[in-house]
């Protein structure tokens, strides 16, 4: 089994008797009718190519994926539910953005090579893998590629009902900081952003060829003949892309969103690296001139590990010194934010609304959870489900929980989506800190026993897996149930986001629509750097090709892609 950082205080998987998640159904039921196929995964789809030289891949197209109808709910497909149904939401979906300032000291990209195995399976499981990716730079330009292919979209492509909103289930930055954040949110709202720190005048990152390092691709090629190849290029196969870290921090002006938006708190939002509390030493750190590129003096692998299990940044960022690290131009926007900081940046946009979810009440309790009603049929639950304590998985607070389980009670004649960045089975955080609160934290299976205790809850969408998975969980009587979407990354190959549509199939049951979307990218970037989507189709050949990830699966399973999810209408 693959695992990552994240994986670090699981105790393994929340199995607790309030629910039994049923077999995934093969029956052969009909594929329902789409109305507006054209530019999704309906139409056609991306893949990796023939391997080449190195076990390179180019991406390429191929015939699109009809919806597969799953009905483990015990909700059974009507013959004629497709001439029958009404629309009810239609919305976006996007998750794990990531962007990233990749010259940022704050940074841990020398940890990567912990897991080389130069061809074979990950040393570590994969434990390491996420410190480092070669198509970081680009997550700006992937950010607005897929903004326009929402835009180009703009409806549920089953029903034809235009997208109510978009929604961010977290890991919106990747660093918490200043910088991050506001590409972000400018990307969003069609605002000119400069996917640049520290010096304006060139690239200051571990791709540049300033400081050699054969553990990093290099597109530019090394700078000294006597400069060895580096290891993605002369083992997997990773071209020359001259040019690239200029187009990469360019000036842009993305598309924006041309529907609301909405909000997400996750782990890489609230927690240094998406694993550390705040302290002053790493912000310090972050703004600062000392950027580390190789393992400091005398950290091995069991310390780097023995620090992420402790959440001890101290220990992995600490220990930089002029023999570990290159001098790089000091940066005050790569400050990192707190949860009140980056909720109070979402008040600060040209986007609606404004705020996006977070309300006056988030603002003066420095909380990120909040609800909203979409018309008079839809209420939207955001949680929160970072543990500010520490660590990448996560859990609720006692206080969220109570008003979680209040606001189930009042939604009386609505139905219910759930969203969060954490899934059911990655809300394994217990940590509490002496001197702050110290009650229990409320895990991934407390959680689903909540929603499972509420009739009306439909969906629960969440992102953190970086892997495209849809699971029913029942209730053991079996007289409620829901929908668990997981929807992959923007950073990570497939590169997808996700169109959800609820129709109301006036039989007595619901179908939930979902569709992957890729974003705005062509297949292959065509030796362009000129523009955003260019550069986007770049990125998603280059995570296709990551050596880490090449095998990782993270589209998912067919029946975790396009489906028809069906379910008892819990208001008829």
């Amino acid at each position: 089994m693959t695992i990552s950082r994240r994986d670090l205080i699981r105790t393994g998987a929340v199995v607790g008797g309030v629910a039994t998640v049923g077999l995934r159904g093969s029956t052969a039921w009909a594929a329902p009718g789409v109305v507006a196929p054209a530019g999704t995964t309906l139409d056609s789809c991306f893949r990796r190519g023939p391997a080449g030289p190195g076990g390179y891949t180019s991406v390429v197209w191929s015939g699109g994926e009809d919806h597969t109808v799953r009905d483990e709910l015990g909700a059974a497909p009507g013959a004629d539910r497709t001439t029958r149904r009404t629309a009810i939401l239609s919305f976006a979906h996007l998750t794990d953005v990531h962007i990233i300032d990749a010259q940022s000291p704050a940074r841990v990209e020398y940890i990567d090579r912990l897991e080389d195995s130069y061809g074979g399976a990950p040393t570590l499981g994969g434990l390491l893998s996420s410190s480092y990716r070669p198509q970081e730079m680009l997550t700006p330009q992937i950010a607005d590629s897929m903004v326009r292919s929402v835009n180009r979209v703009g409806r549920g492509p089953v029903t034809g009902q235009g997208l109510a909103f978009a929604i961010q289930t977290g890991d919106n930055s990747d660093n918490c900081q200043y910088n991050e954040v506001r590409w972000n949110i400018n990307v969003l709202d069609g605002e000119r952003i400069t996917p640049d720190s520290g010096s304006r005048t060139a690239y200051e990152g571990v791709a540049d060829n300033k400081v050699w390092d054969p553990h990093y691709w290099h597109p530019e090629g090394p700078k000294r003949p006597a400069d060895p190849q580096d290891i993605y290029t002369s083992r997997f196969g990773f071209p020359k892309v001259v040019g690239l870290l200029d187009a990469a921090r360019r000036s842009f002006e993305p598309e924006g969103l041309n529907i609301p938006w909405y909000s997400v708190f996750g782990n890489h939002d609230g927690l240094v690296q998406g694993n550390f509390p705040h302290t002053l030493p790493l912000t310090i750190l972050a703004t600062g001139p000392l950027k580390a590129t190789t393992l400091p003096p005398g950290l091995s692998q069991s310390d780097v590990v023995a620090n992420l299990a402790t959440a001890n940044a101290g220990g992995l960022l600490g220990a930089v010194s002029l023999t570990s690290a290159t001098l790089v131009s000091a940066d005050a926007e790569r400050r990192t934010l707190t949860r009140g900081q980056v909720v109070e940046e979402h008040f600060k946009t040209t986007g609606t609304p404004n705020g996006h979810g977070f309300t006056a009440t988030n603002r003066q309790k420095k909380t990120a959870y909040y609800s909203f009603d979409q018309g008079t049929k839809v209420r939207c639950i955001v949680l929160d489900s970072v543990n500010p304590n520490g660590y990448a998985d996560g859990s609720i607070d006692k206080p969220q929980h109570e008003w979680l389980t209040a606001l189930l009670a009042q939604s009386t004649g609505k139905y219910v989506f759930v969203f969060s960045h954490h899934t059911s089975t990655t809300m394994t955080n217990p940590l509490v800190v002496t001197g702050l609160d110290l009650n229990p934290r409320v895990l991934g299976d407390a959680v689903l026993a909540t929603l499972l205790a509420s009739r009306n809850v439909v969906a629960w969408v969440n992102g953190h897996t970086h892997r495209n998975a849809i699971t029913a969980h029942r209730s053991a009587d079996g007289t409620s149930g829901f929908w668990e979407i997981n929807t992959a990354s923007h950073v990570d190959f497939p590169q997808q986001s996700r169109l959800i549509e609820l129709a109301d199939n006036r039989d007595g049951t619901l179908s939930i629509f979902t569709t992957m979307l890729d974003h705005a990218g062509p297949a292959s970037h065509g030796n362009t750097l000129a523009d955003t989507v260019h550069l986007a189709a770049l990125a998603r050949e280059l995570s296709a090709n990551d050596p880490q990830q090449r095998s990782a699966g993270q589209e998912g399973a067919t029946d975790d892609r396009n489906t028809e999810l069906l379910l008892r209408n819990p208001l008829a």
